[in-house]
């Protein structure tokens, strides 16, 4: 088991595949069980690399609040545990945070994947995404917001299935408000500085992450691409995993 360490905090990624590096970072409160549908994709024309944000899964979760600078550390300790000078990174949420950041202010990303994601954490509506594992009706409610209703009503295996890995891997209360601070504090203010070719992939119907807030943030990257996901909300890489995974291996291949 993979673990690298960034002050002290324990940073655990998992590895799979071969090829070209692809690194996943997570969105803030959820466990790696968010790369499911994307890590069997990609696995086989290039290595996954999946991480467990600070305060989630298997990584150590100090006491916070966490700044996006902070993961930004933990995923160069990770790419360096790994022997990666640099990667593709896919990040969620807060994960495509941590990777606009990266890659404005280092060398380490190659190409860049924001889903769901936005430049700045004003008007995100965290809570409605996120609930104590412990309770299992509030971690029902959150993961139903984070899908549409049409997935939800179509398909009530995966969205139960959704409940029981989240109730098993997602960060703590504590964890989760580190977590949230992150976002909250987060502001993109020199996206002209971001120059890895970026996408931007968002669901159309993400209430709790604006999606004009992604397409803006497409327009204002000097490499950015937007792509709308129709019928989908803040977790279409889920939901609509084959649209998204068509998107991201077309553009991890280019």
């Amino acid at each position: 088991m993979p673990v690298a360490s960034n002050g002290g905090v324990a940073c655990y990624y998992e590895r799979d595949g071969g090829g070209d590096s692809v690194v996943f970072v997570g969105d803030a409160g959820y466990g790696a069980w968010q790369w499911g549908w994307q890590h069997a994709a990609v696995a086989g024309p290039f290595e996954s690399v999946v991480t467990d944000v600070r305060g989630a899964g298997r990584s150590d979760a100090p006491p916070g609040p966490y700044s996006v600078s902070d993961l930004v550390s933990d995923l160069t300790a990770v790419l360096s545990d790994a022997g990666l000078r640099s990667a593709a990174v896919v990040g969620a949420g807060l994960g495509g945070m941590v990777g606009l950041e990266a890659a404005r202010t280092t060398s380490r990303v190659d190409r860049l994947v924001c889903l769901g994601t936005a430049p700045s954490g004003s008007g995100v509506d965290l809570d409605s995404l996120y609930a104590p594992p412990a309770d299992r009706e509030g971690v029902e409610r959150a993961t139903e917001a984070a899908l549409s209703e049409g997935f939800v009503a179509d398909h009530p295996d995966a969205v139960r299935r959704i409940v029981e890995w989240r109730t098993a891997e997602d960060a703590d209360p504590t964890a989760w408000e580190a977590q949230a601070a992150a976002v909250r504090g987060y502001s993109l203010d020199a996206p002209y500085e971001v120059t890895a070719p970026t996408l931007v992939v968002h669901g159309a119907d993400d209430a709790a992450w604006p999606a004009e807030d992604a397409r803006t943030l497409a327009g204002d990257l000097p490499r950015g691409e937007f792509a709308a996901v129709d019928g989908a909300g803040h977790l279409a890489h889920v939901e609509r995993s084959k649209r998204v995974n068509d998107e991201l291996l077309s553009f991890l291949e280019e």
